[in-house]
């Protein structure tokens, strides 16, 4: 009887066992099948969400735009945070003292003509020009220097084009030789500073000051700043300069030179021949001898 007994609770725990074990499976088979049907939707969801964005942003470009912008926005943001600012920032004595060309000085009435005619001249912006002209008018004051000379230099060196560069090396606004008077640069930002209009004008004001005071005289500074101090020649740059720099007084006096010069010039008409509205002048003899033949 006991042993009967012992086997029908043995069947009933098996019994039980395996319903447990098939019950389990069943609710492991359900949260499976359930968890692929909400990935499976939750994918599909995103896919269409994706593609309702791109076409709102395709028919909206105003929508495009504010979102680029915002996200390059976070970006600097998020570079900001990431990068150093003592890393890319130079020392605060060179930012002190370097000059820069973006604050506009208030121009007389002889320095605004004066950038204006350089302006045309040049095809060049007259804002910033008559920065340019308002420092070589304070420089050449303090100086002792006459600033239409320094203009004057910086027309037939550049054109007033303040990245320009020379196949020698010669540099910015006055073409200074960098890599020759880079101790010059030392304080104003190093040797970049060639580039910055401001910087390049009072380095070259100082070589200028050199060149005239080595040679003694302003056409003969003018030959050493171009680097013709041991030849013959200077190829007529003096004369340029000093050409330009005629031009740039009688803008300071009050006059308006052209602002273009003349491709082909006119040359001198030969001797023999008469032009049809002023007659050559003839002499009295000739006149008595026409007069006795009719």
């Amino acid at each position: 009887m006991t042993a009967l007994v012992n086997n029908r609770l043995d069947f009933n725990v098996k019994v039980c066992l395996k319903n447990l074990k098939s019950g389990l499976g069943t609710v492991a088979d359900d949260i499976a099948r359930g968890f692929f049907v909400i990935t499976h939707s939750s994918f599909a969801l995103l896919g269409l969400v994706v593609a309702f964005a791109v076409v709102t942003l395709m028919a909206r470009p105003d929508l495009r735009d504010t979102g680029e912008v915002k996200l390059m926005a976070w970006l600097q943001e998020r570079r900001g945070t990431v990068v150093e600012p003592e890393s890319i920032t130079p020392p605060k004595s060179v930012v002190a003292e370097r000059p820069v060309a973006d604050k506009p000085k208030a121009l007389s009435t002889q320095q605004a003509a004066v950038a204006s005619w350089i302006s045309k001249k040049y095809s060049v912006a007259q804002e910033p020009v008559g920065t340019l002209v308002a420092e070589a008018f304070e420089i050449g004051q303090n100086v002792k220097l006459d600033p239409t000379l320094i203009l004057a230099i910086m027309a037939i060196e550049s054109g007033f084009n303040p990245f320009a560069q020379s196949p020698v090396g010669a540099q910015g606004l006055m073409q200074v030789m960098t890599q020759v008077h880079h101790d010059k640069y030392a304080k104003i930002g190093g040797r970049l500073a060639a580039f910055d209009p401001v910087a390049n004008l009072r380095v070259g004001v100082k070589v200028l000051q050199e060149c005239i005071t080595r040679a003694g005289s302003i056409e003969g500074g003018l030959k050493y700043y171009v680097g013709a101090a041991n030849l013959e020649s200077d190829g007529g740059y003096a004369n340029k300069v000093m050409a330009e720099r005629a031009r740039l007084l009688a803008v300071v006096g009050g006059k308006r030179p052209p602002t273009t010069t003349p491709r082909f010039v006119a040359a001198p008409a030969p001797a023999h021949t008469t032009s049809v509205s002023f007659p050559a002048e003839r002499k009295p003899t000739q006149d008595v001898a026409q007069l006795d033949e009719s």
